[in-house]
């Protein structure tokens, strides 16, 4: 199983801010406004995510691959190949 979604602390502190932000605001028009940008920003960050999973689903995984399992898919040049045949 993977790990629960975790706030990074700065995202912690960003979100506090933001939230204070808002709890100081008295301007129906400028939360509307905020609400909006808010709005667009969750949508297009939903938009992105689902863009990575169909980008991840539809080939070899590209993000955290291990190294290892490249050089293992290369196998060595046979002798052949090198146009050094003996015999």
């Amino acid at each position: 199983m993977s790990e629960p979604l975790a706030l990074t602390l700065g995202q912690q502190f960003e979100l506090e801010r933001m939230t204070r932000v808002i709890d100081s605001t008295a301007d129906l028009q400028s939360l509307q406004g905020l609400a909006k940008q808010l709005l667009q920003a969750w949508h297009s960050q939903k938009a992105a995510t689902q863009w990575v999973m169909r980008q991840q689903l539809s080939g070899p995984p590209r993000i955290g691959l291990d190294p290892s399992s490249l050089l293992a898919s290369f196998e060595p040049p046979s002798s052949s190949d090198s146009g050094n045949q003996q015999g």
